[in-house]
């Protein structure tokens, strides 16, 4: 089972779901990102990229609710970075509970296709994606990554480790705690559905990036930052 990674797809990929049900899910995966620490990967990622003094454009892909870009907003500001920050989603519902829960009115939110961000925006600096590439193949995720360095973007992926720790840990989290039945369904499917090192450095390398970071961290996730094709910054 954890050898592979699963095909099958999580609910919250279909379409038409109750928007109540959207809405519970939504709340409750920003309490769990919170409450084991998934965010924190993104904060020690941004903070080995960003320089002070200096102004980026981050878009924040697959982003849901909009919990994390905002999470990224309140974090730029506490730490003196500067951001002009953007949500991009296909769910119009998604939207709606982003603006709906808007709190930084400086938070861009767009019902588009990723690969569409570029329409909105001259230069993206860092595309950053949380708990969004699970969801696509491995080809579709090589192509990501060949978008960001054709574009020069820095692309930062914040996902799930495939690990049997991980799966059974979060299906017994979930059945004691979540009230969303999309919670309990897709928290385990998404470990499944998620990567194993050496595939992201199989992706990385066939996508020809030449400067890349692939990091494990605390909790079962994977902390990838791609260059767009030149060395870092710091």
């Amino acid at each position: 089972m954890f050898k592979h990674r699963s095909t099958l797809c999580e609910l919250l990929d279909q379409e038409h779901i109750p928007k109540r049900d959207l809405f519970q899910n939504l709340k409750e995966l920003d309490f769990i990102n919170q409450w084991l620490g998934g965010y924190q990967v993104t904060y020690a990622a941004l903070k080995g990229i960003l320089v002070k003094g200096k102004t980026y454009t981050l878009v924040d892909i697959g982003c849901g609710g909009g919990d994390t870009v905002k999470r990224i907003s309140r974090w730029s500001k506490r730490q003196g970075y500067e951001l002009e920050l953007a949500g991009i989603d296909l769910k119009m519902d998604c939207i709606d509970y982003a603006k709906t829960e808007q709190i930084d009115q400086n938070i861009l939110f767009y019902c588009d296709d990723y690969r569409n961000m570029f329409h909105y925006f001259d230069k993206v600096d860092i595309i950053h994606a949380s708990l969004f590439c699970h969801h696509f193949s491995n080809q579709d995720l090589v192509k990501l990554i060949e978008l960001a360095l054709k574009e020069h973007c820095v692309l930062i992926i914040n996902d799930l480790e495939r690990n049997p720790l991980a799966y059974y840990a979060i299906k017994f989290l979930t059945f004691l705690f979540s009230k969303s039945y999309l919670v309990k369904n897709d928290a385990p499917l998404s470990v499944l559905r998620g990567f194993k090192k050496k595939e992201w450095q199989a992706m990385v390398q066939q996508a020809g990036a030449a400067h890349y970071t692939i990091k494990n961290k605390w909790a079962f996730r994977h902390e990838i930052i791609i260059y767009g094709n030149r060395e870092p910054e710091v």
